[in-house]
């Protein structure tokens, strides 16, 4: 099953953008995945099984950093037609 899942990612410290973009750049290191950032969030499509496991384990390294913060929200279709392109 194709999805696509929104995630926004919050290191409640004082120096937050390094994390976030050191989430973003390990995420982009998988090919199984189409990973594409905004400055709200990041959205990765794929098939459910392969991204839940790719989740799964870099979330769990963010947590390292205390107080980490995820929302995500997943929808069981591939949603990437709907990007805007003209980013």
């Amino acid at each position: 099953m194709l999805v696509s899942v929104e995630i926004s990612y919050y290191p409640l410290q004082e120096e937050f953008i390094p994390p976030i973009l050191v989430f973003v750049s390990r995420l982009k290191t998988y090919p199984e995945m189409k990973v594409v950032s905004n400055r709200m969030s990041t959205q990765v499509f794929g098939e459910f099984s392969v991204i839940m496991k790719i989740l799964t384990k870099e979330i769990e390294q963010a947590f390292e950093i205390p107080n980490s913060v995820f929302i995500i929200k997943i929808i069981n279709s591939d949603q990437q037609i709907h990007l805007n392109t003209n980013e």
